[in-house]
């Protein structure tokens, strides 16, 4: 959300500069972003003022150039001009020296005394676009013969400069969402740190009616709990025509584009109070009345923006004694019904409607707008009259409009106060620190709360209506908290905490292992969101029924697609060692209609696994990297894995299924080259999805892995070249081997791989390293072979193994 520094100085008066003001709402919650400083002539004409030529003659040394005394008002002093127009007795704007003109680059130029042709020059005569007045420079600017000399000239073009601060505001506080309530929120932090300020109340002292009969249009609201409160009046004779420079200049400060008079009039009651405004050509309601309700299925209706809708009979519709809809109440205008050049009367509209009602209609028709974000998140319904006055007021000054009949207002359920307690000593045990009960007291006044009672250190409150984030005692205790400065509460310098004995592989203790266990190999962990698009590949999706987007539209079912995202993010940055993991959750409808929630850890690898140097090039992440990683994370855990291959699909080109005791755990490999095209990527994406939940299941069943002595007695290690079928895998050895002999048998390592010449059609080689060691003795020459003799049969056996001679 975007605030004017001087719209704001409206409603609130200090002395503190925009840095501080900004600091001071970051403080309390409204959280400023930027500041950005704006002025409407570069530099704001500072040091350029009205002088008038004294004497204007032909320079000594030069043709083209007149050498000219000019009076300032307190000097006269000599200026070398090269302006065919300039004449003596003219009143002209002169840059003074030391002052900067600026050209359409933003490039500066300062003024400085010199020495044309032999003549010394002590300013500059100026043309309108040296000033950035203008784009003439057939000569220099002629003033108005009737000012004075000496005046600025940021008088006399009424040259404004303004700060846009840009406020980062959670939607839950919508009583902030125009200037009047930030002002209200900093008046009340200024209080509460003494430092002096004024807030300007709102009045409305200016409004009275021209014509007291009664209201041309009749209003009817058929449906009170969509529409609780509907307030109009009408207004003639109105002249539709550009708003004063003022007022364009406001709105343009906050990204708004001025329209006409009419139109922003209702921008700027909007951004200076917070409650939307609508207005009506009051000619084309027929039948002379408003209708406030649903309208039959299918209704096509064709809004401001030249889209014809199709309206459901839940939407909430302003329509006209015929049922013809004229506005998405609260959303969007109707161009048949709005406001142009010619519009003559109108019908001004403002209202309370029901919040999930106009957020329902916003997100099915696609529509986000000032009003409905508003709207959506709920307004001051106390404000509807106030808001109608005071753009009466601007209607009667710039569009000399006639005030017809009284104001309309059916509000036949008021919406009450929220009333609620606070207790003392919960503020003492929340905040961690003893307030002063007056103070306390101080901060709500401030905030507009209502103190009904102050019995037995508790008190009875009323919570303003537009506070509609604020209806537990949880959430006053956060509003002083906030005016009171969360910088103010000490901490403690010492903390107290009971102890708790875990089990010492509960989940928690789990996650934060394999965390840090990750961390320390160099990746980072990564929150995705949990909505996603909807892809063709998809089935049982989880949809939403009223999605943000049509990106944000189903709920994920697999990790892949948001670590993706990440790695095409950080790529297109030119981060060339990606190494991410994500704890996250995934969503599954079944066939029956139930809905399944599971967690997963996803590991990813793309680019270089580790950075090169001067020694060393970089090391490119492969598929062994990733296993190696996930192998050592769970064999810390003594989790042992297996393994089978895995079918190519959508997400994976290749790779392994992974399982613990005949378990799937989850799947690894390499990412499908069509999906990193989606995403923009050059090279592999390395993939791990693992079943979170059985992980923790089997870890808590496996007994803790316990140190033991290092051997004492040396190991001995036997190599294997081994003629095997090319079906075999070395995880079917891997396994073999030890199933054969598990208690000598240290380690298998595949270390050649030979596939080709000189070997049999069909045939493979492997070459395998075995280590063996007894931890009670040296092992013999008998013993090795006996092992060696056990697994070379095993592998006959199993594979039709034989031993490579050549």
């Amino acid at each position: 959300m975007k605030i004017s520094y001087n719209w704001l100085s409206k409603y609130i008066k200090t002395d503190l500069s925009v840095e501080k003001i900004a600091s001071i709402l970051t403080d309390i919650g409204l959280e400023v972003e930027d500041i950005e400083e704006i002025e409407s002539v570069k530099g704001s004409l500072k040091g350029v003022v009205v002088g008038e030529v004294m004497e204007c003659e032909k320079h000594p040394n030069a043709d083209k150039l007149k050498l000219t005394k000019v009076n300032l008002g307190h000097e006269i002093v000599q200026i070398v001009c090269g302006a065919p127009n300039v004449e003596k007795g003219q009143k002209v704007p002169v840059a003074t020296l030391g002052t900067s003109l600026y050209s359409e680059d933003g490039s500066e130029f300062i003024i400085k005394k010199s020495k044309i042709r032999g003549e010394e020059s002590f300013g500059m005569i100026c043309a309108e676009d040296e000033l950035g007045l203008g784009e003439s420079h057939e000569g220099i600017l002629v003033l108005d013969k009737e000012l004075k000399a000496g005046t600025p000239l940021n008088k006399v073009y009424n040259v404004f400069k303004d700060y846009c601060i840009e406020i980062g505001l959670t939607p839950n506080r919508t009583d902030a969402m125009s200037h009047y309530g930030v002002a209200r929120d900093l008046y009340a932090a200024l209080k509460n740190r003494k430092i002096k300020a004024e807030l300007q109340p709102i009045s409305i002292e200016n409004f009275k009616l021209d014509e007291t009969t009664g209201n041309p249009i009749k209003v009817e609201v058929e449906n009170h709990q969509l529409c609780p409160r509907y307030s109009g009046i009408y207004l003639k004779n109105i002249e539709i025509k550009p708003s004063p420079d003022w007022l364009q200049n406001q709105l343009r400060i906050i990204g708004l584009s001025p329209i006409n008079n009419a139109v922003d009039i209702t921008n700027y009651v909007l951004h200076s109070y917070g409650l939307p405004l609508h207005a009506f050509d009051a000619d084309k309601i027929s039948g002379q009345k408003i209708k406030v309700g649903t309208v039959s299925e299918g209704t096509k209706f064709t809004t401001l923006d030249g889209v014809e809708r199709n309206l459901s009979d839940t939407e909430l519709i302003i329509k006209d004694a015929q049922d013809t809809p004229l506005c998405l109440a609260g959303v969007y205008g109707g161009i048949e019904s709005g406001v142009s050049n010619e519009t003559k009367n109108i019908f001004l509209e403002a209202a309370y409607f029901d919040p999930v009602s106009i957020r329902k209609t916003s997100k099915k028709e696609g529509l986000n707008t000032d009003s409905s974000f508003r709207f959506e998140r709920g307004v001051d319904p106390n404000y509807t009259i106030l808001a109608l006055k005071k753009a009466c007021e601007l209607f009667k000054e710039f569009t000399n409009a006639t005030i017809v009949g009284e104001i309309v207002d059916i509000y036949p359920n008021p919406i009450k106060n929220i009333n609620t307690i606070l207790r003392y000593h919960k503020i003492d045990r929340i905040l961690g620190k003893k307030i002063h009960r007056e103070q306390i007291k101080e901060i709500l006044k401030s905030l507009e709360f209502t103190i009904i009672s102050d019995i037995n250190e508790v008190l009875d409150l009323i919570v303003p209506a537009y506070r509609v984030d604020v209806t537990r005692e949880i959430d006053v205790i956060e509003e002083i908290a906030r005016i009171y400065g969360y910088n103010q509460i000490d901490i403690p310098e010492k903390f107290t905490f009971a102890y708790e004995n875990k089990r010492a592989y509960d989940e928690e203790f789990f996650e934060n292992t394999i965390a840090n266990q990750l961390k320390n190999n160099g990746f980072y962990e990564i929150i995705n969101n949990s909505l996603t698009s909807r892809r063709t590949e998809d089935i049982n999706y989880v949809e939403l029924i009223n999605p943000l987007s049509a990106d944000l539209c189903v709920m994920r079912q697999s990790l892949a697609y948001g670590i993706l995202q990440s790695i095409s993010f950080n790529s297109n940055r030119n981060q060339k060692a990606i190494k991410f993991y994500e704890f996250g959750k995934t969503y599954f409808k079944t066939a029956s209609g139930t809905y399944i929630e599971s967690k997963k850890l996803s590991v990813a690898l793309y680019g270089n696994f580790q950075e090169g140097n001067w020694i060393t090039p970089p090391n490119i992440s492969s598929f062994f990297h990733l296993k190696g990683i996930i192998t050592q994370l769970l064999k810390g855990f003594n989790l042992n894995l297996e393994e089978k291959p895995l079918e190519s699909n959508f997400i994976y080109k290749d790779g392994i299924e992974l399982f613990v005791n005949a378990s799937s755990i989850g799947k690894m490999g390499s990412i499908n080259p069509n999906l990193i095209k989606d995403f923009g990527l050059k090279g592999n994406v390395f993939y791990a999805e693992l079943e979170w939940e059985k992980l923790v299941d089997l870890t808590s069943k496996k007994k803790p892995l316990k140190l033991a002595e290092i051997p004492k007695f040396p190991g001995s290690t036997r190599d294997l070249a081994l003629l095997l079928d090319k079906e075999i895998t070395y995880f079917d050895l891997y396994k073999a081997a030890f199933d054969a002999e598990n208690k000598l048998l240290q380690s298998v390592n595949l270390f050649d791989v030979y596939e080709g010449k000189n070997l049999p059609e069909g045939k493979k080689s492997y070459a395998l390293n075995f280590f063996l060691q007894d931890e009670n003795k040296t092992l013999t020459d008998q013993d090795i072979d006996k092992v060696m003799n056990k697994l070379l049969d095993r592998f006959s056996s199993q594979f039709h193994a034989e031993l490579r001679n050549n």
